[in-house]
């Protein structure tokens, strides 16, 4: 039987390490939930979305999110091309479960401030 610093040790075997860190970022989070809500979109209506993210941090993200089967990228033989960004059937069976994680963090977060302001004050911006 494995030890329990092994289970976790590989990122390549380790499932939840691996996984997550492909899509938790909170780019990558923020770009599922706008695809869920918003169905397909162009890669521009997506930067309008999120107005801070630069362009190759957007397109980087979205690779990796197609590499991963969670986003379907559709080119159309049009000039200028257009390319058109969709959740994938798996990328869609993984919201419930980031819906179930945001309601989580909505629930705990006056809580999760307190423990921060408690822990360290300097960790909590003015603006919360």
């Amino acid at each position: 039987m494995a030890k329990i610093e092994d289970k976790f040790l590989n990122i390549a075997a380790c499932p939840i390490r691996n996984v997550i860190a492909r899509f938790g970022n909170k780019w990558a989070l923020l770009i599922l939930l706008i695809l869920n809500e918003e169905g397909c979109m162009r890669f521009n209506q997506l930067r309008k979305y999120i107005p801070d993210i630069s362009s190759k941090v957007l397109s980087s993200t979205l690779q990796v999110l197609e590499a991963d089967g969670l986003v379907r990228r559709t080119v159309y033989p049009e000039v200028p091309p257009r390319v058109e960004y969709a959740l994938t059937e798996m990328g869609q069976s993984l919201m419930p479960i980031i819906h179930e994680l945001t309601q989580w963090a909505l629930r705990n977060m006056p809580i999760i401030m307190d423990h921060r302001k408690q822990h360290d004050p300097q960790l909590i911006p003015d603006s919360l």
